[in-house]
């Protein structure tokens, strides 16, 4: 039995999404269950070193989790030839010249999306890429949620009929830092530092779209800033000049109409954070981030509009909860899985760069639909 130990190039992971997903939950939970057990007997053991420009994060990082190894110097990281991959969960700003440097170095590529701040620059990294015949893989955690495998389980057993409509709801409401501090960092709301709703949301909503439901074909999308001025982590007054809110509707392969809602000025009234209605000519669905329930035609009641009465239907106890019959792992976790074995083994791997540039472009051509206040076609892509 061969033990591959993988040395991982971690940077930006001491930012809130790499320390506890990337970081935590993932790669050392990973260490913690003995590697990665493979058929014939073999195992994969990560061994990461903890990259970025603070050494006394970087130090401090380590020290709490374990982690012995971590440098500021990613140039005499990427010259180790222990150090095969290359993570990056740096803000998009910074994101494709780390990449570039690493595929240069001839380092397999996993990194968070968007994967660049232009559609150009996306597909630079995926020809890059694939010129020197380098793994690589992007992450799309949504699809490793629970409530969207449920709801594929769904979509591939033939559940809903001819699928007629998606409905997404998500968001939240961020607090401006004034009398709360602000849940997520100042530069989202700053488009010179590459924040946005739009460059966020879209490259998932691209991804959840086309892998449950079919490619998307056209966007019409209006964003806004709802909140104008908000207080950055050092209590200082800034204007906001991204976009913290998007209102799209997709048009997908095989006439499917989606309306996707994301928000970060929006107050829950709802089961979750994020909400998906599939809307069917044999049944209905509404899937969570862990829950997804059911409404099949049988059991679908008949309203009739009278608003001179009350209400006699109790619509959200007639759905009925889809059972998890499975055990549900944290999905950044089961993706990192999956990456790491198509690294040693070569096993399919299909959410590369390629796919994360259509990400980027879906933000990119939602923000021209807004701009120009007009539907936007979605073309193929091709490197």
């Amino acid at each position: 039995m061969t033990v591959h130990t993988l040395g991982i190039i971690m940077n930006g992971v001491t930012g809130r999404m790499g320390t506890n997903q990337h970081l935590i939950r993932s790669i050392l939970a990973i260490r913690g269950q003995g590697g990665i057990q493979l058929p014939n007997g073999d195992s994969i053991m990560p061994d990461p070193i903890l990259v970025g420009r603070q050494a006394h994060k970087l130090q401090a990082l380590a020290e709490k989790h374990g982690v012995a190894r971590w440098s500021t110097d990613l140039e005499a990281c990427l010259a180790d030839p222990h150090n095969t991959i290359y993570f990056d969960s740096q803000t998009t700003l910074r994101r494709a010249e780390s990449v570039k440097q690493a595929i240069a170095a001839g380092k397999h590529i996993y990194c968070e999306k968007p994967t660049a701040d232009s559609l150009q620059e996306s597909l630079a990294l995926a020809k890059l890429a694939r010129e020197a015949g380098v793994k690589n893989g992007v992450v799309q955690d949504k699809l490793f949620l629970p409530g969207l495998i449920k709801l594929k389980r769904l979509v591939d057993a033939g559940y809903f009929g001819r699928i007629l409509s998606v409905r997404m709801e998500f968001g939240y409401w961020v607090f401006e830092g004034d009398w709360q501090a602000a849940q997520r960092p100042s530069w989202n709301y700053r488009k010179e530092g590459g924040g946005g709703i739009i460059v966020d949301m879209f490259a998932h909503w691209r991804y959840v779209l086309d892998n449950l439901f079919g490619e998307v074909k056209a966007v019409s999308c209006l964003g806004a800033t709802h909140i104008p001025e908000r207080v950055d982590e050092q209590g200082e007054r800034y204007a906001c000049t991204a976009d913290d809110a998007a209102y799209a509707i997709f048009q997908l392969e095989g006439g499917i109409i989606v309306q996707a809602n994301s928000s970060w000025a929006v107050r829950v009234e709802r089961d979750d954070l994020l909400t998906i209605q599939v809307d069917g000519t044999e049944g209905s669905a509404v899937a969570g981030l862990r829950d997804c329930k059911v409404q099949h035609r049988v059991n679908t009641p008949k309203p009739v509009w009278n608003p001179d009465i009350p209400n006699p239907f109790k619509f959200t106890e007639q759905w009925q909860e889809v059972p998890d019959n499975q055990l549900f792992e944290n999905g950044f976790k089961v993706q990192w899985e999956l990456f790491l074995k198509h690294v040693v083994t070569g096993s399919p791997f299909p959410w590369d760069l390629l796919e994360g540039a259509k990400g980027t472009q879906m933000a990119e051509l939602g923000l021209q639909s807004w701009a120009e206040r007009r539907w936007v076609d979605v073309p193929a892509l091709e490197l």
